[in-house]
């Protein structure tokens, strides 16, 4: 019999391990584009956002993602000055860094917010992050530990954010 601590570890690990091969896979395919890491020191010279449709939750939703097309995430508790994502949560939900992002399709400000994550990409305020478990054009973080899909018309940081629709998306 396995103990349980031994396989919730070893997942842990495997999610560790997950993210860690996505940050040399993005870093060696391309010289700016977006960072997908576990950890604060990790950081790209641009990060580059899009718009991509994608299924949340049934339904076919236009999220921003980053270069190699994982779809970004804002985490609520945040503000536009304080990025509260930190330790095992940022082992997770990584933090989108970059010195100078450029955006492609997006309506709203990418900014750089200098926080504990570094340069830290953010859009209307909100800091971005990806999710560990996700792959290009797969959403599986959507309300997930107060986590959820960036979307282009995603309200300003500081304002109150409207009721999530019935996918939970929060704009």
């Amino acid at each position: 019999m396995r103990h349980p601590k031994i396989i919730i570890g070893g997942i842990a690990l495997a999610a560790v391990a997950a993210v860690g091969s996505v940050t040399a896979a993005s870093a060696a395919g391309t010289s700016a584009s977006s960072t997908h890491s576990a950890g604060p020191t990790a950081s790209a010279a641009a990060a580059t956002v899009h718009t991509e449709p994608v299924t949340v939750a049934g339904r076919t939703e236009t999220v921003l993602v980053n270069a190699p097309g994982l779809p970004l995430y804002y985490y609520r508790p945040d503000t536009a000055a304080k990025s509260l994502v930190t330790g095992s949560l940022a082992q997770l939900w990584p933090p989108l860094t970059a010195t100078a992002p450029t955006g492609t399709g997006v309506a709203g400000q990418l900014a750089v917010l200098n926080d504990i994550h570094g340069h830290q990409v953010s859009y209307h305020g909100h800091p971005l992050y990806t999710f560990a478990d996700d792959h290009p054009g797969q959403v599986t973080g959507q309300g997930v530990q107060g986590f959820f899909v960036a979307t282009p018309g995603l309200a300003a940081n500081g304002t109150a954010p409207a009721a999530p629709s019935g996918g939970g998306l929060g704009y």
